[in-house]
């Protein structure tokens, strides 16, 4: 694919420079291609950077050379040169530039050291041997500026999950940098801790000048706050430049740019206000909804089911159904159960009072333990890469045969690679592996003992939209087979495309459970981009409205 030359902006004075990469090339030990390919970039002070790229691009490759982690921290092959703020991050290590660039990774809780919020806060300058006085003002000033004064007390492990990335937005922001850095930092959150998020970082860059580089999959979530957004490809920066410029181009991009590309919308609108304008001058046909497939029958069940952990309940009398054919989408926000739900399900948590109950062999089989479920019920980890530790992805699946005391069958692990587009990494180690296609091999795992339910806990975190496309196209196909699916998502942009049902919890309950289409045409928080724009159940996604209405 060719691409148009998208100005940037005209060369800025020194001074208004933070940071400038210049002909930097950077290759991981053991990698067969270049991570970083001759990467110019030129970021102004108090610029909101959007980096956009699909899994592989090198987007966190790029961030961490901003901070020095790239080389330093993961060795490898380095040509090139980096400024940020007057230093040179290659020289100095990310240590050292620590008071001048903030990291905040994708996990927040992998970077934790304390085990409550204030001393969490207090640790990096302490580390710096900033003079107690000037640490307690510091605490102060970013539980404030963070709205988060009301966690000082907490136990880390205690928080949601959009308190926890704020919280560790907070612990880099302590140390008073000029940049800040983040990887995919609403990747695990629901809707509205995204949006808490989102709107810290905008006070932090807006009020205070603070350069913010943000790494993100979920564009839908981010595009309205960049200034700027720059595309890599195969780790070569193609596009730079104003969002509006870039995404006219760029092949990765939010559905309601997406739909405004095909219909031809000027300007291209990046939020739901904007392409609200557009949408009120269409002339809509009646609501005609798709009729819905028959229901299979019954095949797990889970009754009046209480949970605890420690004495906090985080189940409370649920009760629900799956059915065989059907996918249903388990939604809420962070902490409302969905996990422990899935854990239960399998027979990895025991609950307190109630049952979970299989269809097998022509009668109910009450769930109790992990073995009750195996090989009928299988489960794909949030982060897949915990589930894989064998040598080879061939490995991973003979592995799960054995497991399940069935007979070697490299022929039908053949088939089953290549039906899942993975046949070419049969040889390759999973942990060398995109995200995406460490998912498929986590599938592939699970799908060697035929399960008939395929429980999946976030499985778009870490995803593009490609990735995402090739997923929802597989879960379909596993349901048009008989599988039945049951996945719990904060991804509503997924759901629309390939849920037929939604299960929303709340405080560990089921607050209501219903088609995907009446469900996202009533809500106003989950909801697809679609959804929001027309406000009717006939047009979640951009396929329905180009359905509707045509290009």
């Amino acid at each position: 694919m060719t691409y148009p030359n998208v100005a940037t902006r005209a060369p800025f004075p020194e001074e208004w420079v933070i940071a400038q990469l210049e002909n930097v090339h950077y290759q991981y030990p053991f990698a067969s291609h270049l991570a970083l390919r001759d990467v110019q970039m030129t970021v102004e002070e108090g610029e909101f950077l959007l980096l956009v790229g699909t899994s592989g691009a090198g987007k966190s490759t790029l961030l961490r050379a901003v901070n020095g982690l790239v080389p330093h921290f993961h060795g490898g092959f380095w040509h090139g040169r980096v400024w940020v703020d007057g230093r040179d991050p290659v020289q100095l290590g990310p240590q050292a530039m620590g008071n001048a660039v903030g990291m905040v990774f994708q996990d927040p809780e992998a970077s934790f050291v304390a085990e409550y919020v204030e001393d969490e806060l207090v640790f990096g300058m302490e580390n710096w041997g900033i003079p107690p006085r000037v640490m307690r003002k510091r605490v102060e000033e970013v539980l404030d500026l963070l709205d988060i004064a009301h966690l000082r007390e907490r136990h880390v492990a205690t928080l949601s999950g959009g308190e926890k990335q704020r919280v560790a937005i907070a612990a880099a922001m302590t140390l008073q940098p000029r940049v800040l850095l983040l990887d995919e930092p609403t990747s695990q959150l629901d809707p509205q801790g995204a949006e808490e998020v989102l709107i810290a970082l905008r006070h932090l860059n807006e009020d205070l000048g603070i350069t913010i580089l943000l790494a993100e999959h979920r564009l839908e979530r981010v595009i309205q706050y960049a200034d700027t957004v720059l595309y890599l490809d195969q780790g070569h920066v193609r596009l730079q430049g104003p969002p509006r410029e870039v995404f006219r181009h760029v092949p990765l991009a939010p559905p309601l740019v997406e739909l405004a590309r095909a219909l031809h919308w000027s300007p291209l609108p990046l939020t739901i206000k904007e392409g609200r304008r557009h949408a009120r001058a269409m002339r809509l046909p009646p609501v005609q909804l798709p009729p819905s497939p028959p229901r299979g029958r019954e095949v797990l069940r889970v009754e009046d089911v209480w949970f605890s952990y420690e004495g906090r309940e985080a189940l409370r009398g649920v009760s629900l159904s799956l059915h065989q054919g059907e996918l249903v989408a388990l939604m809420g926000r962070n902490g409302a159960g969905k996990s422990t739900l899935l854990k239960v399900m399998t027979g990895l948590l025991q609950p307190e009072r109630g049952r979970v109950a299989l269809w097998s062999d022509r009668s109910w089989r009450p769930v109790r333990r992990l073995e009750d479920a195996l090989p009928h019920v299988g489960l794909v980890l949030q982060n897949p890469g915990r589930m894989l530790f064998q040598e080879t992805v061939q490995e991973e699946l003979a592995f799960t045969r054995r497991q399940h005391g069935l007979p070697p069958n490299e022929e039908a692990d053949r088939a089953l690679l290549d039906w899942l587009g993975i046949a070419h990494l049969a040889h390759r180690d999973p942990r060398d592996l995109s995200g995406g296609e460490r998912q498929r091999v986590a599938i592939a795992s699970i799908l060697v003992a035929d399960p008939q339910v395929i429980l999946l806990d976030e499985p778009t975190r870490g995803l593009d939209y490609r990735q995402k496309e090739a997923l929802t196209q597989l879960l379909r196909e596993l349901t048009a087979m008989g599988r039945t699916v049951l996945m719990a998502t904060h991804d509503v942009e997924l759901v629309a495309r390939a849920a037929d049902r939604v299960v929303l919890m709340g405080e560990g309950e089921v607050v209501v459970d219903g088609p995907t289409r009446e469900m996202m045409s009533e809500s106003l928080v989950f909801a697809s981009q679609v959804a929001k724009l027309f406000r009717r159940p006939d047009m979640l996604t951009v396929e329905d409205v180009l359905r509707r209405v045509g290009p």
